[in-house]
C-alpha cells in the first residue's frame, strides 16, 4: 500500500523533533537515517487507527539565510515538501508569530500541497489564546497542542489521517509493479530505457501518485508489466547537495507503490552502506526483493569472478542472502529482460501459500529435533502451524508461552521455512500466538 507520507516543517527550536518522537510513540525511536547534506533525516513508519502514515522530520528551516548549513537544510526541506502529499506546519506558541514564520507560509501556500497549520508548546487552555494570532499566516484555523505534554495529540492524529488509506482500502491492481531502486548514478535510468528501448509494445505512460512521476506499461510475453515512478531524477533548480536526500524521499514512496522492488548496484563500487540501507528499507516494508548488479561490463573478469562476487555479496547481506542477485549491464543490454523475469518469479513467491498439514508434516520433526528452551524451567512447547497470509507471507505457530520464543529461535524457524519452501527474494512473517 501506498502510506501517506507527512513532512514536518517549520523554523529551529519550534518542536518538530519532539512532535516527530510523539507520533511514533517513544522517544529516540530507530528511524531510518538517510544521509543528507548537513545531519541525517529521519524516518518512520507510524500508525493511528488503523491507518499506516510515513512521517520525515525535516531540519530548521530558515528561509532568507546565506548561512551554508542553513541554506542545506533549507533545501532538503523544500525537497520534503515537495514530495509530501500532507504537510504540518509547526509553530512556536511561546516565541508568538515570527517573520520566518511568514515566509515558510508564502512557500506553503504556493506549494498547493494540504497544510496544517499546528501551534506547538500550548501545554494548557489559559495558553489557548497564543494560537489566535497565527491566522495572520493564512492557511486556515491554527491547531494547538503540545508535543512535550501529549496534550491534543489525538486529535491532530485524527486530523492528519484523515485521508490515509486504512489496510485492505487500496484497489487491487493485477499487474506486476516492479520499482526499480539504488543510489544515484548506478543506472537506473539505464536500465529503464534499455527495457523500453527493446521492447517495442510500450502500452501508456500513467501519471503516478507523487506530482509528476510516471509509470510506464511494457508488454512482456503476453503481460502488462507496471514499472513505478521513471521519471528518475529530474534537474530540480533548487536541488543541487541535496540530490542524495532527493533520491531517498523518491525511493521510499516507489517502494510503498510496488510488488516487487529491483535494487540496483554498481559493479565497480560493491555493496556500500547505503546500498544495504536501501535493501534492509524493501525488506522492512515487506516488498519482495531482487538486487541486480549493474555495470558487469566494466569489471575485469574470468570464469571465476561472478561466483566470488556473488560470495562476497551474500556475506554483506547476511540475513538478506535470500534475496536472488543478476548480474547485468544496462549499457549493453545484457540480461535486462532477466531482470523481469526473475521479478516475476519472486512475486509468485510472496503469493504462495503452503497448506497446513504440509507445513506441520515439515516443520514438526525440526521442532522435536530442537525445540525451543523455556525459561524458569517451564517446558515450552509448539503445537502447529499455519499460514494466515500471503504477500509477505505470515506464519502463525500456536504454543503455550508465546513471551518465551526467543529471537534466535525465530530465526531458527524461518531458515527452517526457506530450507523447505524457499522463498527466494521474500520477507517472511513469523506471529507466535497462545494456544
Amino acid at each position: 500500500m501506498s502510506r501517506t507520507l507527512i513532512a514536518l516543517v517549520g523554523r529551529p527550536n519550534v518542536g518538530k523533533s519532539t512532535l516527530f518522537n510523539r507520533f511514533i510513540g517513544h522517544r529516540n525511536a530507530i528511524v531510518h537515517d538517510i544521509p543528507g547534506v548537513t545531519r541525517d533525516r529521519h524516518y518512520a513508519d507510524a500508525e493511528w487507527g488503523g491507518k499506516w502514515f510515513t512521517l520525515v522530520d525535516t531540519g530548521g528551516f530558515v528561509p532568507a539565510s546565506d548561512d551554508i548549513i542553513e541554506a542545506a537544510v533549507r533545501e532538503q526541506a523544500q525537497i520534503a515538501i515537495e514530495e509530501a502529499d500532507v504537510v504540518l506546519f509547526v509553530v512556536d506558541a511561546l516565541e508568538g508569530l515570527q517573520p520566518g514564520d511568514v515566509e515558510i507560509a508564502d512557500i506553503l501556500r504556493r506549494s498547493e500541497k494540504k497544510v496544517f497549520l499546528v501551534v506547538n508548546k500550548i501545554d494548557s487552555e489559559a495558553r489557548e489564546p497564543n494560537a489566535a494570532e497565527f491566522f495572520r499566516l493564512g492557511l486556515g484555523e491554527p491547531i494547538s497542542a503540545s508535543a512535550l505534554a501529549g496534550r491534543k495529540i489525538g486529535d491532530l492524529l485524527d486530523l492528519i489521517t484523515g485521508g490515509a488509506q486504512a489496510a485492505g482500502d487500496e484497489t487491487s491492481d493485477p499487474r506486476l509493479k516492479l520499482a526499480i531502486i539504488g543510489k544515484p548514478n548506478v543506472g537506473k535510468s539505464s536500465l529503464v530505457n534499455a527495457l523500453l528501448g527493446e521492447n517495442r509494445h510500450i502500452v501508456t505512460e500513467i501519471p503516478g501518485t507523487t506530482r509528476d512521476p510516471i509509470d510506464t506499461v511494457i508488454r512482456y510475453h503476453g503481460e502488462e508489466i507496471l514499472l513505478v515512478d521513471t521519471a528518475g531524477l529530474r534537474k530540480k533548480g533548487k536541488i543541487r547537495e541535496s540530490i542524495e536526500f532527493y533520491s531517498a524521499v523518491r525511493t521510499l514512496k516507489s517502494i510503498d507503490r510496488c510488488d516487487v522492488a529491483v535494487v540496483m548496484l554498481d559493479a565497480t563500487a560493491g555493496l556500500e552502506h547505503q546500498d544495504l540501507r536501501i535493501v534492509e528499507t524493501v525488506m522492512e516494508r515487506r516488498r519482495g526483493g531482487v538486487v541486480v548488479v549493474n555495470k558487469w561490463d566494466l569489471v575485469e573478469k574470468d570464469s571465476r569472478t561472478a561466483a566470488a562476487y556473488e560470495r562476497a555479496l551474500q556475506e554483506r547481506l547476511r540475513i538478506y542472502d535470500f534475496l536472488p542477485l543478476l548480474f547485468i549491464s544496462a549499457l549493453e543490454r545484457q540480461r535486462i529482460f532477466k531482470v523481469i523475469d526473475i521479478a516475476r518469479d519472486v512475486d509468485g513467491e510472496q503469493n504462495r501459500r503452503v497448506t497446513t498439514s504440509e507445513l506441520n508434516a515439515v516443520l514438526g520433526p525440526d521442532i522435536e529435533r530442537f525445540p525451543p528452551r523455556g525459561k524458569a524451567g517451564r517446558e515450552l512447547k509448539i503445537k502447529f502451524v499455519t499460514q494466515v497470509k500471503t504477500k509477505p507471507p505470515v506464519f502463525a505457530f500456536f504454543c503455550n508461552d508465546p513471551r518465551q520464543i526467543e529471537d534466535g529461535y525465530r530465526r531458527y524457524l524461518e531458515n527452517k521455512i526457506r530450507e523447505h519452501f524457499t522463498f527466494r527474494g521474500v520477507p517472511i512473517v513469523l506471529s507466535f500466538q497462545k494456544k
